[in-house]
């Protein structure tokens, strides 16, 4: 049994070690499906990896007999590592993000110096994918939609009534993404904001991330009416220059993320690690007083 193109099966998998939701888009079982941010397990004490959370998709996948069309990244995440490649090794699919991925990509190469072959156009990926552009899975017509400021190669993808947000929004009671990594904007990113909320009140919003307060449990869906209605930080009526002044405030306050500059480096190559150097084992670097 096939649900309708217009309202596609999503299947959420929380990982708690980060806060995030990987998706799975489809119809049913035996159906095409999209695979959208997913986790590889990193540990940042020991420097090991583990696919531990990616298994449960693989798991998921195998147990519906889905074809695995695509891979999908809303951005190069500062908070987890993408295990993009090891599903496509074990699923099949392609590999895709948007395609101001490779601002992001220059900004970095120069921040950790990376080694003169890493390319700055995108090339690591399978498919770069610009605004409005659409995604077949299967008989679902998606929709890519740019919406920068937390980053400024951030898209979200919308199909049927489901839209997954990436980090623009979280629920309504935590609010918005920062914009202090190199290249957020918080202006930019109200303006996502108000896209992504002009979608028609029932539209259902996937977040890639729940933190939430101490009183109630991990949720990571919601509707366009709802974020309008009681976002605390984007909620109507309230103004660019309120929520400029908010997340300005807001962002100075804040540590960076514990996975930051091991992610970054990782996903901006769609998930590989760096080249082995000539003992056979690859190394990140950590850039002393530079973020």
């Amino acid at each position: 049994m096939t649900t309708s193109s217009q309202t596609p099966i999503v299947h959420g998998i929380f990982d708690k070690a980060t806060w995030t939701i990987t998706y799975i888009v489809h119809q049913g079982i035996g159906t095409a499906c999209a695979i959208i941010d997913s986790v590889l397990d990193y540990d940042p004490k020991s420097g090991r990896t583990t696919t531990t959370t990616a298994e449960k998709v693989v798991e998921y996948v195998k147990k519906h007999q889905l074809k695995v069309e695509w891979i999908l990244e809303t951005h190069a995440h500062a908070d987890h590592v993408s295990a993009a490649p090891y599903l496509k090794q074990q699923l099949g699919g392609k590999i895709a993000i948007g395609d101001h991925i490779t601002q992001v990509q220059r900004v970095f190469k120069g921040i950790f110096n990376l080694e003169a072959e890493f390319k700055q156009d995108g090339s690591q990926f399978d498919r770069l994918l610009a605004n409005e552009e659409e995604l077949k899975v299967g008989e679902i017509t998606g929709k890519v939609l740019f919406v920068p400021g937390h980053t400024p190669a951030c898209v979200a993808y919308q199909f049927g009534d489901a839209v997954f947000v990436g980090d623009t929004m979280f629920m309504p009671d935590v609010g918005t993404a920062r914009c202090d990594f190199p290249g957020g904007d918080a202006r930019t990113l109200y303006a996502s904001t108000r896209k992504i909320l002009s979608l028609p009140a029932q539209t259902r919003l996937f977040m890639c991330h729940d933190y939430p307060p101490t009183d109630r449990e991990i949720a990571f869906e919601t509707t366009v009416a709802e974020q309008r209605a009681k976002n605390i930080h984007v909620h109507d009526g309230i103004t660019e220059a309120q929520f400029v002044e908010m997340r300005t405030k807001r962002d100075a306050t804040l540590e960076m993320p514990v996975l930051i500059l091991p992610a970054v480096q990782i996903n901006i190559r769609a998930g590989e690690l760096p080249p082995k150097e000539t003992n056979g084992i690859s190394y990140l670097k950590i850039p002393l007083n530079a973020l």
